[in-house]
């Protein structure tokens, strides 16, 4: 997982916590809404996204080797 990927998970989270904080969304959507943003911040932390596996995805620049 690439760090730009890293840092709009994390925000995007943020953003989640503060519209369910200050109740702009609430309800299952927003329970909804912050069970991703737990997922998001989780899989920042770790760096590694299983649905980017099974999916193929790759958003960290790979070094090229020298021969």
């Amino acid at each position: 997982m690439g760090a730009l990927d890293r840092i709009i998970r994390l925000l995007v989270a943020a953003v989640i916590v503060y519209f369910y904080y200050n109740q702009l969304i609430s309800g299952f959507v927003g329970i909804l809404l912050l069970i991703i943003s737990i997922v998001f911040v989780l899989t920042s932390l770790v760096g590694m996204c299983p649905l980017y596996i099974l999916l193929g995805i790759q958003t960290c620049r790979m070094k090229k080797q020298h021969p």
